[in-house]
């Protein structure tokens, strides 16, 4: 986070709110994004890498 992060605080000095960089505050919503997917989709079955690869190479999709 940046020094270019600004708050807004009440009447007796507290922090209400907080003001970032439209930057900022898009990479921390993407960030969040990746974090909510991860966390959906973490009891998915799994395959193995190469087992993904050889079946795009198969199709076609890839000729790595």
């Amino acid at each position: 986070m940046s020094s270019n992060v600004q708050y807004v605080v009440d009447a007796n000095g507290e922090k209400t709110a907080v003001i970032l960089p439209l930057d900022e505050y898009r990479e921390w919503r993407e960030d969040q994004h990746v974090i909510r997917v991860a966390e959906e989709t973490k009891d998915e079955p799994t395959r193995p890498l190469s087992e993904v690869l050889d079946e795009l190479r198969r199709a076609g999709e890839i000729d790595v």
